[in-house]
């Protein structure tokens, strides 16, 4: 992470003490005396887990700042129970996804995936203006598949484009929402932005996968573990519907998935979340929230453990 001591004089001692160097493990001695007068980790993709061990070797721990989204991997509700306060950048990383799915709602209607392949075939006019076709993003309609911080985001992203946009998801109190499988049977675009949980495993399966309009196109950013992926194969394979996926159940595909092949497959490399210069606004996010700390202040983006088995 970078401080700019200009506007955070007081973080430098706190985040670099006198090593410097980021601890990759918990367990070793030296590890363990630098816990020891930790108060708040900063941590990131790939920390190990903060386990019963982990949190003894660190009695003065009183806050873990996670300088990326899912705390999932390495936050256990030992955490909690001592007491900890936890913050997440997820807000910061949704921004990045949901760029991107605006990006891909808006080629998909226009069909840019398909033309682009068609037209490069022809090496010639496709003459597009003769066609009598369904092209364009006017008043087409916009499934969201869950309300989430990335789901909220795009759905505030479609504000100013002439489309419907449907929302689906039971927890959203405060939205106007529908029932799942009528946002599916009605969506030119269906978007998937909800959490991967045991209630969402397979939540696209075959049966709606069906249901989905001639033409539609299924985006996912969220989990692979969302979508029955041998039901989409299936489905995509009847070339009834497309689907841009940078997700997907295993990931990556195995080397022999019909998705490396199928030409209704738009399949990017999980790059919908922070990438490049992205990831530095996960960093300020979390150097922010250090410095809300350090100055008595509260977190901003605290994680509240009773409603984490709902978020990613």
């Amino acid at each position: 992470m970078i401080v700019d001591h200009a506007m955070h004089p007081e973080l430098t001692v706190r985040l670099f003490g006198t090593s410097g160097s980021p601890l990759t493990e918990f367990r070793s001695p030296a590890a363990r005396d630098r816990l020891a007068a930790v108060e708040i980790l900063v941590t990131g993709w790939g920390c190990p887990v903060l386990d019963g061990g982990a949190l003894d070797a660190a009695p003065n721990l009183k806050a873990v700042v996670h300088a990326a989204g899912s705390i999932k991997g390495h936050v256990t509700p030992e955490v909690f129970a001592r007491g900890i306060v936890v913050s997440s950048a997820a807000d910061a990383n949704a921004i990045p996804v949901a760029e991107f799915t605006l990006a891909m709602i808006l080629l998909a209607n226009k069909a840019v995936p398909r033309l682009a392949r068609d037209y490069r075939a022809a090496r010639g006019d496709l003459g597009l203006l003769t066609q009598d076709n369904d092209l364009g993003n006017y008043r087409k309609t916009v499934g969201i598949v869950g309300a989430s911080r990335v789901g909220r985001r795009v759905i505030d992203l479609l504000g100013p484009f002439d489309l419907d946009v449907l929302v689906a998801d039971p927890y959203a109190d405060d939205l106007v929402t529908h029932d799942l499988d009528d946002v599916i049977g009605r969506s030119d675009v269906l978007s998937i932005h909800a959490p991967a949980t045991p209630e969402t495993y397979r939540l696209i399966n075959a049966e709606r996968l069906k249901a989905l309009k001639t033409g539609a196109t299924l985006i996912n950013t969220a989990r692979g573990s969302l979508i029955d992926e041998e039901a989409l194969i299936a489905e995509l394979r009847t070339n009834r519907i497309s689907a841009i996926l940078d997700v997907t159940d295993p990931e990556p595909p195995a080397p022999g998935s019909p998705l490396w092949e199928l030409p209704n497959v738009v399949l990017t490399p999980h790059v919908a979340g922070a990438l490049g210069s992205e990831v530095g606004r996960l960093g300020q996010a979390a150097l922010d929230e250090v410095g809300r700390l350090t100055r008595g202040l509260p977190l901003r983006y605290e994680v509240d453990p009773r409603v984490l088995s709902r978020q990613a």
